[in-house]
């Protein structure tokens, strides 16, 4: 339960509110709304945005019960959400974020920034603009290098998903042979990806995977698209999260824009930057413009998908 106990601020000019709020065991949490959506940030930990909903909806995003209203741990908890990590992984990605993040209050929503990891000088931080009215906000993960020395790695931006839904997103645009010869984009596995999972779905056009709460083997792809976007679809909602990608930059993970997890537990739903040297005092950052629609049915198919996801996808620009 989102319990409020102060105001902290209120834009009457955009309609845009930011409350600070308990929310299931944390005491000091942020709730950004226009009064359609509204996001929860953790400020006792993070920075991560824990919930996403419609306003009295439901939760999209996955948590762990028995990890919520706790901090101070000495190792990485997944906690659910979304969250910014630097990529490629490696240990170093996993740092802790269990510490108290600072919060400044903007007029569309807020900033919250976490301290310098010890472990490695860089610092993260996530920033919500949510737009006046309507159901879309703006997030931005941007990590800075705080140590004394350059470092290569590209922001990714990580949606864990609640349990039982379907997760979509596109293939570039498709051709013919042998007018198109060119390839248009890789198709990324890991050493546990398996192409004859049941979970996962292949069209001419999209990539479809479900998360099965009974099937507790990870899966794991990741691909490039120029419109990078990914769909979860859960009881009638769809939360939509889109960003662009640069053809002419490097990516991590063998050039992916996008990347998507699932085992039993949640699903994830992953966009990268490109990799790039980033010098001490320097910031990278990845921008996504997020969406929620209501009353979503999708069937099956590249032309069920086109008529009733693409348009909400292609109307998810964000708030600026």
């Amino acid at each position: 339960m989102l319990a409020m106990i102060s105001l902290v601020a209120r834009t009457m000019e955009a309609k845009v509110t930011v409350e600070k709020a308990e929310y299931k065991g944390w005491t000091n949490c942020y709730r950004v709304s226009n009064g359609e959506i509204e996001a929860v940030v953790t400020a006792d930990v993070g920075p991560r945005i824990i919930r996403f909903g419609f306003v009295g909806g439901q939760n999209l995003f996955k948590e762990y019960p028995e990890q919520l209203g706790k901090s101070g741990e000495k190792s990485f908890q997944l906690r659910g959400g979304d969250r910014v990590w630097k990529s490629p992984e490696d240990q170093a990605t996993w740092a802790p974020d269990n510490v108290v993040v600072a919060v400044e209050v903007t007029p569309a929503g807020l900033i919250a920034r976490a301290p310098i990891e010890p472990a490695t000088g860089l610092q993260k931080e996530i920033e919500i603009r949510m737009g006046s009215t309507g159901p879309q906000v703006t997030v931005f993960h941007r990590i800075t290098n705080r140590s004394a020395s350059a470092m290569e790695f590209a922001p990714w931006a990580l949606t864990m998903m609640a349990q039982g839904g379907t997760a979509v997103s596109a293939f570039p645009p498709r051709g013919k042979h042998p007018e198109n010869l060119a390839p248009t984009n890789p198709l990324v596995m890991w050493a546990y990806t398996d192409l004859s999972d049941p979970r996962l779905k292949f069209t001419r056009k999209y990539l479809m995977l479900r998360q099965d709460p009974g099937n507790p083997q990870a899966q794991k792809l990741g691909m490039f698209n120029q419109d990078t976007w990914a769909a979860y679809v859960l009881h009638g909602e769809v939360f939509v999260k889109r960003t662009s990608a640069d053809p002419t930059k490097r990516y991590p993970d063998f050039g992916s824009s996008f990347e998507i997890f699932t085992n039993n537990e949640f699903l994830e739903v992953e966009t990268l930057g490109p990799l790039s040297k980033v010098n001490p005092g320097q910031t990278v950052e990845q921008a996504e413009h997020w969406g929620l629609f209501r009353d979503v049915e999708l069937g099956a198919g590249d032309e069920n998908l086109d008529h009733v996801l693409l348009p909400l996808v292609h109307s998810v620009e964000g708030a600026r």
